[in-house]
């Protein structure tokens, strides 16, 4: 059995190739496409300057706050 050392660094790219894909993933649904048109349409001037990373942790984030209602 080997002793592997895992870098911080290591690790922090793994996540980050993990969070572009789950990203991509999610932004590819029909349901946040959804919240995208409703958000964008009421808050339209907001939500220009907010990145792919913003929408999708923000999507998660109202989708898990409803699941747990």
């Amino acid at each position: 059995m080997s002793n592997a050392t895992i870098y911080p660094e290591t690790r922090f790219n793994d996540d980050s190739k993990i969070w572009e894909n789950l990203k991509e993933a999610i932004a590819n649904t029909s349901g946040f496409e959804c919240w995208q048109q409703v958000n964008t349409n009421n808050n339209n001037d907001e939500n220009n300057n907010v990145n792919l990373d913003q929408l999708v942790s923000s999507y998660l984030r109202e989708t898990l706050a409803t699941l747990a209602y």
